[in-house]
């Protein structure tokens, strides 16, 4: 006959054992898609990096200490105020500017030919050059590894829609820089002259001539050897609206943002704050080049 007074004692007995038994390990879970930093090559086998979605802080707090350039004094206050930026969505971006073979690749596909790569503005553009005129040649700009500068804004774009891109917005741009913590340089907060081409500099470098310098993702050459076209319209006093999800910038402009520091120039244009300011789609120079970023596939 069943007896229940021997059984307590069993079964006690049994949830001790099951209570001081080792527990397995809890794993952390598997991380579902890239991971900030992760590689790939795109269609064309250019390299790209991923940049998940976060946060961070846009812009600078206080400008009082800088040792900005006289030209740039309106530019220094409109980096404030200071604001928190969210970026939703994760993308792609080169690890390098876009170099001259790489945009060699566009201009013998009929990339100067084709409309569909165009804007409206930027085609109406394109009919006023002188069919032989493009692409521009800078005498800074005629190797193979070397960033693609003497280019304008539209096209950049031109090239970006090509790839299957487009070119970043100036948050999007400065998070690849900066990341989540902020900084202000690429790699830190403390300027170091041998992290990227910028001071005593001639002339344009082979992209990621300064791996040392890569942001938090790994991208090269965001502070210094060329200076980059971004999606950006520019307005004074944008940051005082303090958007802070996916910004885009103003609907309209008559100047292109222009982003990190340049060859020849100083640690106050290569901090990723900095948004340079004076020069229209149209315009071109040895100093600008730019890199694009490509969605992420659903």
């Amino acid at each position: 006959m069943f007896s229940r007074k021997k059984f307590l004692p069993i079964l006690a007995l049994a949830f001790v054992l099951i209570a001081c038994s080792p527990k397995e390990p809890e794993l952390p879970p598997t991380p579902i898609g890239p991971q900030a930093g992760d590689e790939r090559t795109d269609s064309t086998g250019i390299e790209q990096l991923w940049v998940p979605a976060g946060s961070f802080l846009r812009g600078t707090a206080d400008t009082s200490s800088l040792d900005n350039p006289v030209w740039a004094t309106r530019e220094k206050l409109s980096e404030q105020p200071q604001h928190p930026v969210e970026i939703t969505r994760g993308f792609w971006i080169d690890k390098t500017e876009v170099t001259n073979a790489q945009f060699q690749a566009f201009v013998e596909a009929g990339g100067y030919s084709d409309q569909q790569y165009w804007s409206p503005e930027g085609w109406q553009w394109l009919q006023q050059q002188e069919a032989d005129s493009l692409p521009s040649e800078c005498e800074e700009s005629n190797l193979p590894d070397h960033p693609r500068v003497c280019v304008s804004w539209f096209e950049a774009e031109a090239y970006a829609n090509w790839r299957g891109g487009r070119l970043p917005s100036e948050a999007e741009w400065e998070y690849a820089a900066r990341g989540p913590d902020s900084s202000i340089y690429p790699w830190g907060n403390e300027w170091d002259e041998t992290k990227a081409n910028v001071v005593n500099s001639l002339a344009p470098m082979p992209v990621g001539s300064f791996p040392a310098g890569a942001s938090w993702v790994g991208a090269l050459d965001m502070a210094g050897n060329a200076m980059e076209w971004v999606n950006d319209w520019l307005d004074f006093n944008y940051y005082q609206l303090e958007e802070g999800t996916d910004p885009q910038g103003p609907a309209e402009g008559t100047k292109k943002v222009e982003k990190g520091g340049w060859w020849g120039s100083n640690p106050y244009v290569a901090r990723s704050a900095y948004h340079h300011f004076e020069d229209p789609p149209e315009y071109k120079d040895a100093h600008i080049g730019f890199r694009i970023v490509t969605e992420a596939v659903e």
